[in-house]
């Protein structure tokens, strides 16, 4: 077995590489990890899904791994992944497991963990909890009788989330009509029920899940949906939420994008304007658009570049103790109210900030200026090689100087596949293409795929 856990777990086909099994094993792994790690008490461990209809599935088999080691389990159902991490920190609980594969599609399906707090799992117990899986480590040492974790579940998860979510709310959002697109996913009860019980006027829009159709032609990943119907309510702008709602997309009245980098720097301004943005700091990935770098530069706010991977981004917020965070992809972190990306709490805050500021969307966006961007992605033999070969980095030296501080290069050998990611942002769209593609020959003519 390959490295089971990804930067935000397990993810895979369900039943085909994600099987019954396999959640019944990493749950037994987990549990016994944790018990190996503080035996003083029964753990407790809370579980949540989006609504696929595999979770139903993989439930089951979590629920009865994490039992059989002892703990006790409480369900909470379909609830965004934020709000499965709120609950363990409100809980008290050791686990948090979100069944979810966020914005793939349906057939897909993850295994999220979360440790007590509420935070990402950290590498060394994904370690633990891996080789636990591979010795064979839960079929041995399994309690009885009374000893037997019990489940219970917990009806009113959704209640405490939303008044959580609302409860940090800035500004009302009287005056403010949007449209919302909940990828009939996990956000399809509690997002409209948030915004509504903040003051907006809401649209909603695919918020009803029946298991096969979650992030189908919707959601963050399609936002034609909420585009059209933005403009067809006359709505002062969309929201669109990802399958598990961790993420959060905009478009603004006249059905303009606004993507993760847009909607940082709206938030840091406001953070910055409101003194609540420590350090006067923002953490952002190699992937943000050059243009981010260049607004938070003109507006005295620094920014740190993190890798690619919300993981990466908390742990730059950890180490600081900053307040703002967050991916181009519309991951963003907000650690005064929660440990991980939040879908619908970061629509709150943005659509807050346009109830107070009595600007449009898109006046708020256009404090940053997008670089044309272009990724190629290079099938090479050798990711590393191809990416570190002497003539591609000649080529990458070339590019940076003609470019200068108009545009970048950034070369990354990919995590997952043997695919080589070209990226270069440039003044204008032709010459951002016409140096990325010089630069992908070159490394496939470094490491050319067989």
């Amino acid at each position: 077995m390959g490295r089971l856990f990804g930067t935000d777990g397990v993810r895979g086909l369900a039943n085909g590489d994600l099987t019954p099994e396999l959640a019944l094993a990493v749950a037994v792994a987990a549990g016994k990890v944790l018990i190996e790690s503080d035996s003083s008490h029964q753990p407790l461990a809370i579980v949540g899904r989006d609504p696929r209809a595999s979770g139903e599935m993989l439930e089951a088999a979590v629920v009865a791994g994490l039992t059989s080691v002892g703990a006790n389990v409480v369900r909470v159902g379909v609830l965004p992944t934020p709000a499965v991490a709120f609950l363990v920190g409100q809980a008290n609980a050791d686990l948090g497991v979100m069944l979810s594969a966020s914005h793939n599609p349906m057939p897909d399906n993850g295994i999220k963990l979360f440790a007590a707090g509420g935070t990402k799992l950290p590498d060394e117990l994904e370690e633990r909890i891996e080789a636990a899986i591979k010795d064979g480590h839960g079929r041995v040492g399994r309690p009885t009788g009374a000893q037997i974790g019990r489940v219970h579940d917990l009806l009113d998860g959704a209640e405490h989330y939303v008044q959580h979510l609302v409860a940090s709310t800035p500004h009302r959002l009287d005056g403010i009509k949007v449209v919302v697109d909940c990828a009939n996913g996990a956000a399809s009860e509690v997002g409209p029920t948030a915004y509504e019980e903040a003051g907006a006027e809401v649209i909603a829009i695919h918020a009803d899940p029946d298991g096969l159709n979650i992030n189908d032609n919707c959601g963050s990943t399609h936002l034609e949906a909420v585009r059209e119907a933005v403009l067809e309510h006359g709505a002062d702008l969309g929201i669109a939420h990802d399958g598990d709602a961790d993420r959060c997309l905009a478009v603004t009245a006249s059905g303009e994008v606004v993507d993760g980098d847009q909607i940082m720097a709206i938030l840091a301004l406001a953070m910055r304007d409101a003194g609540t943005l420590t350090e006067d700091t923002l953490v952002a990935t190699v992937m943000s658009n050059l243009g981010l770098r260049l607004a938070m530069k003109q507006a005295n706010i620094k920014m740190i570049e993190a890798k690619v991977g919300d993981r990466y981004v908390l742990e730059e917020l950890a180490a600081g103790e900053l307040a703002l965070g967050g991916e181009q992809s519309g991951h963003i972190v907000m650690p005064a109210y929660a440990t991980t990306g939040d879908g619908v709490l970061t629509g709150l805050h943005l659509m807050a900030h346009l109830a107070s500021s009595g600007k449009s969307l898109a006046d708020l966006a256009a404090v940053l200026h997008k670089l044309p961007q272009v990724l190629i992605n290079v099938r090479v033999a050798d990711r590393d090689a191809g990416a570190a070969a002497p003539t591609v980095q000649a080529a990458v030296a070339l590019a940076e100087d003609e470019l200068g501080e108009t545009g970048r290069v950034l070369l990354r050998p990919s995590g997952t596949e043997p695919l080589v990611r070209v990226m270069v942002e440039a003044a204008t769209e032709e010459q951002a293409r016409s140096v990325a593609e010089r630069i992908a020959a070159e490394v496939s003519a470094a490491s050319p795929a067989s």
